[in-house]
């Protein structure tokens, strides 16, 4: 399995991304926050074509340029490697699906097929617990403070599995990527922009659009996802118990997402 990177050269920098697999459908998919290509590749496993990863601003060996950290600049980049490989699929999680939400705002027909795994935000501003603790971890992150943004990451996760040490190994990670890099500045203006200038946009988007969300989320409220399925004419919802959906539910997740995108 190939693991070796190429950069794009884009007017803001270069971005990293990995091709896996091969022929047509071409899907792009992109990371959360603080997320990598490494987090992302179990949403492709065994979908088939070629599946691409990319690394945003500021994660990976991505550049971080001195731009704002927005939906309309994370749309960008994703529009650039989809175009670069000719994707006319899109799988995004979390922040990843933001931007793609924003840019089918711009662009109705952009693909054919979509996959918006735990959405968080459409046209208007947190105000909820976790934008606290996604502001909290920013502060941390300016403080170089590892072992605090562990923790509150590890809150997120579901209780029943915070004492795993796969689930812990990871948290810590991605402590370690925004602690060290330029994600820390992300985490202090993504948590108060959002992906839709008007949700009432998503009524024009031609894709096939599948939503994948989870119950008791408070990072990803359930509410986003099923507005989401409201509006866009061609959408599913898929609700998820909770647990995770690369934790309790990783075979389910792989299996629906397989099929939609196959």
């Amino acid at each position: 399995m190939s693991t070796r990177t190429s950069i794009l050269t884009y007017p803001q920098g270069g971005i990293e991304y990995l091709t896996t697999g091969t022929g047509r459908p071409s899907t792009v998919l992109a990371h959360e926050l603080a997320g990598s290509i490494a987090t992302t590749r179990p949403f492709g496993s065994g979908v088939a074509g070629s599946q691409t990863y990319f690394h945003f601003r500021g994660h990976g060996a991505s550049s971080s340029p001195e731009s704002a950290w927005t939906y309309s600049a994370l749309a960008d980049e994703l529009d650039a490697v989809a175009s670069h490989v000719g994707a006319t699929n899109a799988l995004g999680v979390s922040m990843g699906a933001g931007a793609i939400c924003h840019l089918v705002e711009r662009v109705p027909d952009r693909f054919e097929r979509v996959v918006l795994a735990l959405p968080a935000v459409l046209d208007t501003p947190r105000t909820d617990s976790a934008l606290e603790r996604l502001l909290e971890m920013g502060r941390l992150a300016q403080e170089h403070d590892t072992e605090g943004v562990a923790e509150l990451l590890l809150f997120d996760q579901p209780a029943e599995h915070r004492d795993e040490q796969v689930v812990r190994n990871r948290c810590r990670d991605q402590a370690d990527t925004i602690v060290r890099t330029d994600v820390s500045r992300a985490l202090r203006s993504i948590p108060h922009v959002t992906a839709l200038h008007d949700r009432q946009s998503l009524t024009r988007v031609t894709a096939q659009v599948l939503v994948i969300t989870q119950e008791d989320d408070p990072a990803h409220p359930l509410w986003v996802g099923r507005e989401i399925a409201e509006l866009v004419p061609n959408a599913r919802l898929e609700v998820l118990p909770p647990g995770g959906i690369l934790w309790s539910h990783r075979a389910r997740v792989r299996e629906l997402v397989r099929e939609f995108l196959s």
